[in-house]
């Protein structure tokens, strides 16, 4: 089993972190930049999952740091996101991230959108 990296709002797994390093690297992303994590309206189920590497942190997000990555969270998002662990998966269902989120009632087929 993967070890997980807690805070008191979102974990995340030790595969997480060494891909979310690992595409910075292949992108030649700079250190300063954190990776933002949220949710939007949309997809199949009511809310889709959104990630992307950002320098601009504002006075309502909330930024936790795990180690050697910083994941940046808007205060609409960190409420739906309360309690999940961002994972990465390779396995045979597909290559990607993974957000297992307790708050969510449903999601789709391809684990990109859900609903509370």
């Amino acid at each position: 089993m993967d070890k997980t990296i807690s805070s008191q709002e979102i974990s995340i797994t030790e595969k997480a972190v060494s891909q979310i390093l690992k595409i910075k690297e292949e992108n030649d992303i700079p250190d300063s930049h954190g990776l933002r994590v949220g949710v939007k309206g949309g997809g199949c189920s009511g809310m889709t999952y959104q990630m992307g590497f950002e320098g601009d942190i504002s006075e309502t997000d909330t930024v936790i740091d795990f180690e050697k990555i910083k994941l940046i969270v808007d205060g609409k998002s960190l409420f739906y996101l309360s309690g999940t662990i961002l994972d990465f998966s390779d396995g045979l269902n597909g290559k990607g991230f993974v957000f297992n989120n307790p708050n969510a009632a449903k999601t789709c087929g391809c684990g990109e959108s859900f609903s509370i």
